[in-house]
Parts: structure tokens; sequence; C-alpha cells
């Protein structure tokens, strides 16, 4: 007999704004990751870390190496654990947690490739989600299929976000169709309606990964990156997901408020164009915890996140050396739901 689903089993993905327990996160290890900027990521780590321990618990699992230094780079506010890591975004490598409604929490433990495999060393990071689901002490559902945490949003109500590009790159699970990948996502997730926005950013290392691209605020009202110059190379794909997003209807038959998120002024570095998006934030308790970049933009980006969330504080933490790496804000955090 097989082993149940998640969602055989009662379980769902909440909402990332309902009430956490905890945020854990990982020390960054691949050094050579950063473009020479590794010293800059550290700092902007701790700094994300510090901001999210001022409203809620925060775990920060390091190598053992590195331990002293995240621990003190961190400071006294920031739980810091020893697990070996090969990498450093505990979004994609942590687990996702689950909720079955009736005080259990459980976690979905992804098959990890490196993003397609896109580095060879990933064993470590592979083990993690098992780990940090041990440390917990809840059950631990292991999925069949390649999956990264960011590649997916959930709005806690049975309505899924994600992308294709991403979840339908041959480099992830070559064997599965569109419709089978759909079908896991409403058997592990717990959810009937999944919304499939097309293309991400460019230069994205992710190949497309959702948290870029769309998030939701709440139930029926989602945030997207949007690009205003017709000149730019992500204009034409962050229009399409609009209009995709317009069109949608979310589990419960509502059409979907769209608030727009413009990204900010390209910028390029050693790594080339950096995917700068304002929708990879995070929601911690009472706040959100969103990127700025030394742009006008960041501005208007606060505007139209505390419009979204008029009861939350909104706290702007410089994420451009973490974007060197690949990734952003939500990238590096995993929310721990309360029970």
């Amino acid at each position: 007999m097989t082993a149940p689903t998640p969602a055989e089993a009662g379980f769902h993905m909440p909402a990332e704004g309902a009430r956490h327990t905890k945020t854990w996160m990982a020390w960054p290890s691949r050094i050579d990751l950063w473009n020479g900027r590794h010293v800059e990521a550290k700092a902007a780590y701790a700094a994300v870390a510090q901001a999210i321990a001022r409203f809620e618990p925060l775990t920060m699992v390091a190598n053992p190496a590195d331990l002293a230094d995240a621990a003190a780079q961190c400071g006294p506010s920031v739980e810091v654990l020893p697990m070996a890591l090969d990498d450093s975004w505990m979004r994609d490598i942590g687990p996702t947690f689950l909720l079955d409604g009736k005080g259990a929490l459980a976690g979905a433990d992804w098959r990890f490739n490196a993003w397609g495999d896109k580095w060879p060393d990933y064993a470590n990071d592979a083990a993690i989600a098992a780990q940090v689901l041990e440390r917990v002490g809840c059950p631990r559902f292991a999925a069949p299929f390649v999956l990264e945490g960011g590649s997916i949003h959930s709005d806690g109500e049975g309505t899924v976000l994600t992308s294709e590009q991403c979840l339908l790159n041959p480099n992830r699970n070559p064997d599965l169709s569109k419709a089978q990948i759909e079908a896991n996502l409403k058997a592990w997730l717990g959810a009937q309606v999944v919304i499939w926005v097309g293309q991400g950013l460019e230069n994205d290392g992710t190949d497309g990964h959702v948290d870029n691209l769309a998030c939701f605020a709440r139930p029926g009202v989602v945030l997207a990156t949007s690009c205003r110059d017709p000149q730019d190379a992500n204009y034409t794909p962050m229009q399409d997901n609009l209009r995709r997003l317009a069109a949608a209807r979310d589990a419960r038959g509502r059409a979907l408020e769209v608030l727009e998120l413009p990204i900010p002024a390209k910028r390029v570095t050693a790594g080339g164009r950096l995917a700068m998006t304002y929708t990879n934030f995070y929601l911690a308790n009472g706040a959100v915890i969103a990127p700025s970049f030394d742009d006008p933009m960041d501005a208007v980006a606060a505007g139209v996140l505390a419009k979204a969330f008029p009861d939350r504080q909104i706290v702007q933490v410089p994420a451009l050396a973490i974007l060197e790496g690949g990734g952003g804000i939500h990238c590096i955090t995993q929310q721990q739901p309360a029970v």
C-alpha cells in the first residue's frame, strides 16, 4: 500500500501570512556563488534575520565551521544551529510546512536537485528538510518529485500559484506532464485550483520561480511583478503574467484583484542582470520584510505594500547583495506556521 499524500491525510499548505511559530534561514556557504561579494551577502542575511527577529523567533542553520561567524553577525536575538549545508536558500531546501486544521503540523520534503542540476554538490542541502522536520518533531511527507518552495505560493484556501517556466522545465521532472504536475500540487498542497503564470524575469537562475512574479496578499488579492518599459526584455513576459492573473479564478470562484509591483531600473553586475523584484518579500508576524535596491522605485513598492497590508509594518532591508547570489528575501526564508 502506498503512503497517503498530505491531502489524503488532511493536510494543506496555509497562507504565508498566517501566524508563524518561527522562521528558518540558512547561512551563506557557497562562497563562489557571490561574485566576490560573500562578505556583503552574509551581512545582508544577518540584516534580514535581525529584521524578522523583531517580530517572531528565527533559527539560522549554519555549517559547523561557520557557526561562530553566523552567531556573531546575527546577534543574540537569532538562534543558530549547526547543520551541514552546500548553499543558503532555505525556501528551496527547507520543508514546506503543512497544517491539518485540527492542531497537527507536518512538512513536505521535496526532492531537491539544485535548480535543475545547476550545481554538482547539493547532497547536504537535499537533506536539510528532513533534519528541520526532525528538529521540529513533526511528520515528514517525502515527495516523489522535484520541487522548490520558491516555485509555489498558496492562499491557504485551496489556490496555488506557480509558473510554467519552472515547473515544466525538463531539468526538474522531465517525465511528468503539466496535468500530472498539477495533480501533484493538489495532492501535496491540499489545493483545488492551480493558477499558472508563464515566464520569469531575465537572467533568473531559478528558471522563473513564482515568488519573483506573483504572490497572495490575502485570498482573492495578488501582488504581481510588472515592467513599465516596453523596450525591456521583461516587459512582454510580465504583461502576459498580468493577463493570466486577471483572467484567473481562485478555488472559491473569485476573480483576482491584482496589485502591480513595478521592477526597479535594470542593473547588471559580474553575474549578469540582477533579477530584481519587489514581489520577493517575506511576511513575518505583523510585518512585511521587503527588499530595497537603492532605487527610486523602492518608495513606490513600499506604498503598494502598505496598501496591500494595512495592518502590517513595512520594513525594507537592502537586498542587492542577496540578489548577487540569484535570489531575494523570500528565497532565503521559510515560515513555520503556528498550530
